[in-house]
């Protein structure tokens, strides 16, 4: 498998860019912001070298996919049904380095929208409309710059919020504009209804557990790229 070099990554959060930077990965975090989104994907791929990595948290939307589970998805989807497959030689060599580290994963289609889905009904919904696994808001930026700069992407992702988790709306305005945890809007979102403290508990737990297995997948596939990473990062 030979060193990846160039690569520009897509992240929501800066957690999960943190995860990156020590494989000299150049990583852009959106946020949730669609149009930083659409501009940054557009930028990494207009430097026309190397290839293009979403990576982070994801949605499940297909039952009996737990927080912490990873994806490997072999395309992304749009809303409107067009399909982008991920360039299979950097799939298959990515699924080869998580297999010898003993990591399991699912490698269904996963779903780009412009928004969370937040409740198990839309989640269910989203699921028999486009049959992926998971969505998420960074991937489809990704994979539609690269389709137009005619240069490779991949796509891996951990399992969040399970399929059937609804998330309460406190989830939705829990980020800053670095994608770190934005305390103040929270707290304004649960004094305005408290009940929505046991959820947002559990979604931390379950952002808890995707970051820790995508760290896993992070070390198990540190050697297809042209840096290690540092000792403890």
């Amino acid at each position: 498998m030979a060193r990846l070099s160039g690569v520009s990554a897509i992240c929501g959060l800066e957690a999960e860019a943190k995860l990156l930077r020590p494989l000299g990965i150049q990583v852009m975090v959106i946020a949730g912001d669609a149009a930083r989104g659409r501009e940054a994907a557009e930028r990494a791929a207009a430097r026309g070298k190397g290839a293009l990595l979403s990576f982070g948290i994801a949605g499940g939307i297909a039952p009996g996919l737990a927080s912490g589970s990873l994806l490997l998805p072999r395309a992304v989807k749009s809303e409107s049904g067009e399909v982008f497959p991920a360039d299979e030689k950097l799939r298959a060599d990515f699924a080869a380095a998580l297999r010898q580290a003993g990591l399991e994963f699912s490698e269904g289609a996963l779903l780009g929208l412009d928004r969370m889905a937040m409740t198990q009904a839309d989640k269910e919904a989203l699921f028999y409309q486009s049959r992926a696994e998971a969505v998420d808001t960074e991937s489809i930026f990704v994979a539609q710059a690269a389709k137009r700069a005619r240069i490779p992407f991949i796509v891996l992702r951990a399992i969040s919020d399970p399929a059937e988790v609804s998330l309460p709306q406190a989830a939705s305005v829990g980020l800053d504009q670095e994608g770190n945890p934005a305390i103040r809007p929270v707290l304004k979102s649960l004094l305005q209804n408290p009940l929505q403290l046991f959820g947002l508990i559990r979604a931390a737990i379950g952002a808890k557990r995707a970051l820790k297995a995508l760290a896993a997948a992070r070390d198990a596939s540190a050697s297809l790229f042209s840096a290690p990473p540092k000792p403890g990062a």
